[in-house]
C-alpha cells in the first residue's frame, strides 16, 4: 500500500514525498481511512511507529475540505476561529507536533501555532490575533489563555488527544476533563496512546463517541527493530561504565535517560569533563536551554543529550542510533517510550541499560511487560560486586558472630548435613575443655575464686552494660562509708522488728540498778572481811568474840536474802518478756 491508495489530495502527497515516506506505517494505514470517514477514533500504538503522521496528515484534508467552503466574506484571517485542537503532555512534544503539521501542510495554506508555558505569553497572544486554523497546546497554558479570554474553543471541530497514558501519568487529568468541558459536544474527537492502561480506557470513554479502534501492535511490546541489552553494573560504577561505553563502541550520537533532573546534570558534567560533548535537558532548564540543547543534538554539534522522562514523548532525532538507559524506570511502560526514541518508522537502533543491585525489581517488570528477556552483557570492567568490601574482625566475639550469621545463612546445609552438625559440636566440646584448666574438685586451692573473676562474667549476667559502668559501680562509695549530715537519720540502718528484740538488750537496759544494789553489798562484805582481818590480829576476848560471829552470820542471812530477791526478780523479767 502507498499513500497514493489512501486517497490522500495532491498538496499532501506532494509534502510526504518530499519527506521520504513511500509507504504508510501499520498505525498510518489503518487510521487515515476511518479519520478521512469523520469517525472518533481510539489508536493504540507502540512508540515511534508513526502516530503523529497517522492524525496530522488526515486532519489537513479534512480542514482543506472544510475551507474549500468558506465564502468571501468569511475569508478574513482575522474572524476564522480555530477548528482543530491538539492536546499535549510536554513543551518538547507540542513543538514536535508542530514541526510535523508544517512540513505535511506544507502546500495546504492551514496555518498553525503552538503555545507551552515557560515563556511569556505575549508573542503567542499577538500570533493568535492573526487567526490560525490549528492550536496545539500544554494543558497548563491552553487554560491560562482560556481564562484571559484569548483563546475560545467553541468552533473547534477536530481534538486530538496525544499521548493520553503520558497525560495521566504526569498529573494532567483535571486540566484534561476542564478543557474538554468546555469544547463543543459535536466534534470529532481521536484518541492516541502507547499503552492503555486502566486509566486511559476509562478517559477515553468519557471523550469519545462510538470509536473505531486502531491496535496494530501489543500496548506495551517494542519495535522489533530495536537491539536491547542489559549491564550488570554497581551504582558507583555507571559513570565510568559509560565513558568505557562511548569510548569502545562506534555511538555517534546518544540519548542517555535519568531518573531524576540532578542526575541529568552530574551526568552531563561528567561526560563534559572527560571530553565528550554532552548537554542536559529536564524540566528546571528554560525552554530557551532546552530549545537550544535540542537544535545542538539534532545538528549534531552535542553528542550526548542526557534527558529524563519528561523530555522522552518529544524527542524524535532522524537517524538516532543508540539510547542508553543509565538508571531503569520504575515505570515499566516509561521503558517502552525511552527506548522508542531510536528504531523509528521501520529503522534499525540499539537500547543499553544499565542496572544495579536495587534496580533488579525495575528490571523483573520490564521484562514481564514486553514479554522478552533482556539479553546481558558480561563483557565489561565494572561487573555487579565485583568489589566487595569485606569489614575486620575487631575480635573473637566478631568472629563467632560472623560465624553465626553464617550458620543462618546456610539452613539448608544444617538440614542436609545433621551428622556433621553432630560432629562440630562435639568438636566444640573437646576445644572448650582443651582451653578450660584441669580442676579437681577436692582441692579448694585449685578451684577459681569468684572474686577473682573478670569484669566480663558481670557483663554477660547483666549486672552492668559495660565495663566503664563497672568501673563507676566499684569506684562509687558504699552508703555506709558516706557521712551523715548533722540531724538527717541514717537509711541504711536496718532496725529489727520488736518480736525478735534479743530480752537481753532490755536486761541491759535495767542491769545498772541491779549492779548498784549488788555493788553495796559486795562492799559490805570487803568492809566485813577487812573488818574481820584487823580483829584477828587484835586480841580479843570470847565475849567479844560471839556479838561479832553473830554479826557476820545475820550479814550472811541478808546477803541470801538479797541474792534470793535479785534471782526472783531476773526470773520475773524473763517469763515476761517469753510472755511479752
Amino acid at each position: 500500500m502507498s499513500f497514493q491508495d489512501l486517497k490522500l489530495i495532491e498538496p499532501l502527497l506532494k509534502a510526504v514525498k518530499e519527506e521520504g515516506y513511500t509507504t504508510p506505517t501499520p498505525i498510518q494505514a489503518q487510521a487515515i481511512p476511518i479519520i478521512l470517514s469523520r469517525k472518533d477514533l481510539l489508536g493504540c500504538a507502540q512508540t515511534g511507529t508513526g502516530k503523529t503522521a497517522a492524525f496530522a496528515i488526515p486532519m489537513l484534508q479534512l480542514l482543506c475540505e472544510d475551507a474549500a467552503r468558506i465564502t468571501p466574506d468569511t475569508n478574513l484571517r482575522a474572524h476564522r476561529p480555530i477548528k482543530a485542537l491538539i492536546l499535549t503532555p510536554t513543551r518538547e512534544l507540542a513543538i514536535q507536533i508542530a514541526d510535523s503539521f508544517s512540513a505535511y501542510g506544507r502546500y495546504t495554506g492551514m496555518e498553525h501555532l503552538v503555545i507551552f508555558g515557560g515563556v511569556p505569553q505575549n508573542p503567542q497572544v499577538q500570533a493568535l490575533r492573526k487567526g490560525i486554523d490549528i492550536l496545539v497546546a500544554t494543558p497548563g497554558r491552553l487554560l491560562d489563555l482560556i481564562d484571559q479570554r484569548h483563546i475560545s474553543l467553541k468552533d473547534i471541530t477536530y481534538f486530538v488527544l496525544d499521548e493520553a497514558d503520558r497525560m495521566l501519568d504526569m498529573g494532567f487529568v483535571h486540566d484534561v476533563k476542564k478543557v474538554i468541558a468546555k469544547l463543543p459536544q459535536k466534534r470529532q474527537s481521536l484518541f492516541f496512546s502507547a499503552t492503555m492502561p486502566p486509566e486511559a480506557q476509562k478517559l477515553s470513554a468519557s471523550i469519545l463517541v462510538n470509536p473505531s479502534k486502531v491496535e496494530v501492535t501489543p500496548v506495551s511490546s517494542t519495535a522489533e527493530t530495536i537491539q536491547q541489552s542489559i549491564y550488570f553494573v554497581d551504582k558507583k560504577d555507571k559513570r565510568s561504565l559509560l565513558l568505557h561505553v562511548l569510548k569502545t563502541q562506534p555511538i555517534s550520537t546518544a540519548l542517555v535517560f535519568t531518573r531524576t533532573k540532578h542526575g541529568a546534570d552530574k551526568v552531563a558534567q561528567g561526560l563534559t569533563r572527560a571530553g565528550i560533548r554532552a548537554e542536559a535537558i529536564h524540566g528546571n532548564k528554560s525552554q530557551n536551554a532546552r530549545q537550544r540543547a535540542l537544535l545542538n543534538f539534532k545538528s549534531r554539534q552535542t553528542r550526548i543529550l542526557v534527558a529524563t522522562d519528561i523530555a522522552a514523548r518529544g524527542i524524535d532525532i532522524d537517524e538516532l542510533t543508540h539510547v542508553i538507559n543509565f538508571e531503569l524506570p520504575n515505570v515499566p511502560e516509561t521503558y517502552v517510550h525511552r527506548i522508542g526514541r531510536t528504531g523509528r518508522a521501520g529503522a534499525s537502533g540499539i537500547a543499553l541499560s544499565f542496572c544495579d543491585a536495587e534496580e533488579k525489581e525495575f528490571l523483573r517488570d520490564i521484562e514481564k511487560l514486553i514479554g522478552l528477556k533482556v539479553p546481558v552483557v558480561t563483557d565489561h570492567p565494572h561487573p555487579l560486586g565485583n568489589y566487595v568490601e569485606a569489614a575486620p574482625a575487631r575480635n573473637e566475639g566478631s568472629q563467632q558472630q560472623r560465624g553465626s550469621s553464617q550458620r543462618r545463612d546456610n539452613p539448608a546445609q544444617r538440614r542436609d548435613n545433621p551428622s556433621q552438625r553432630r560432629d562440630n559440636s562435639s568438636q566444640r566440646r573437646d576445644n572448650s575443655a582443651q582451653k578450660r584448666p584441669a580442676q579437681q574438685k577436692g582441692n579448694p586451692s585449685q578451684r577459681k575464686d569468684r572474686s577473682q573473676q573478670p569484669p566480663h562474667d558481670i557483663i554477660r549476667k547483666g549486672a552492668v552494660s559495660s565495663l566503664a559502668e563497672l568501673e563507676a559501680l566499684e569506684n562509687e562509695p558504699q552508703p555506709h562509708e558516706q557521712p551523715l549530715k548533722t540531724g538527717q537519720p541514717d537509711l541504711t540502718r536496718r532496725e529489727h522488728p520488736k518480736k525478735h528484740h534479743d530480752p537481753s538488750r532490755r536486761d541491759h537496759k535495767r542491769e545498772p540498778q541491779q549492779t548498784d544494789k549488788v555493788d553495796k553489798v559486795e562492799k559490805a562484805e570487803k568492809t566485813d572481811r577487812t573488818d574481820s582481818s584487823k580483829k584477828a590480829h587484835q586480841p580479843h576476848d570470847k565475849a567479844k568474840h560471839e556479838p561479832q560471829k553473830g554479826h557476820q552470820e545475820q550479814v550472811k542471812r541478808e546477803r541470801e536474802t538479797q541474792q534470793d530477791f535479785f534471782n526472783n526478780i531476773k526470773l520475773n523479767q524473763s517469763e515476761g518478756d517469753e510472755k511479752w
